[in-house]
C-alpha cells in the first residue's frame, strides 16, 4: 500500500480535493462496516469475536480490513495482553469517540426519515 505523505494545511482538509488527506480519510471511514464497528465500539471495550458477533453478516475478512484501517487512522485502538492464547481487544479512541457523535447524529437523522425515504422509494419504485 502507498501511503501519500501529507503536510497539515487547510488544502488538506478541503473534502472537494482529489488529493486531500480529509477525502482519504473520509473514503476510509464512509463505509457500513467502519459505521458499525465505531458504533458498536461506542459501548465499550471488545474482544474481536465479540465484535464480529454484535455486528450480523460482516465477515471475518472484512472485521478485519476495517480494524486495521481504523487503527491506522488512530480512531481504533488495539491491545494485545499476553496471555494464552493472545486476547486482543479493541476500544475507541478519542478521536473514535468523536466520529461515534456524528455517526450517531446519523443515525438519529435515519429514524427522523425513515417514513418519509420509504415512502419515497415506493414511489421512485412504482
Amino acid at each position: 500500500m502507498v501511503t501519500k505523505q501529507f503536510r497539515s494545511s487547510p488544502e488538506e482538509a478541503d473534502l472537494r480535493r482529489a488529493d486531500s488527506l480529509a477525502r482519504e480519510i473520509f473514503s476510509d471511514v464512509a463505509n457500513k462496516w467502519a459505521f458499525l464497528i465505531i458504533e458498536s465500539l461506542g459501548e465499550g471495550t471488545l474482544r474481536f469475536s465479540e465484535l464480529r458477533n454484535a455486528i450480523e453478516g460482516i465477515s471475518h475478512k472484512m472485521l478485519t480490513q476495517n480494524l486495521r484501517m481504523l487503527e491506522r487512522n488512530g480512531l481504533v485502538e488495539r491491545r494485545v495482553h499476553p496471555t494464552v492464547p493472545p486476547r486482543v481487544e479493541y476500544t475507541l479512541t478519542q478521536s473514535g469517540q468523536g466520529l461515534r457523535a456524528a455517526i450517531d447524529g446519523m443515525c438519529d437523522w435515519t429514524h427522523q426519515y425513515l417514513s418519509h425515504i420509504e415512502a419515497a422509494r415506493r414511489r421512485f419504485d412504482g
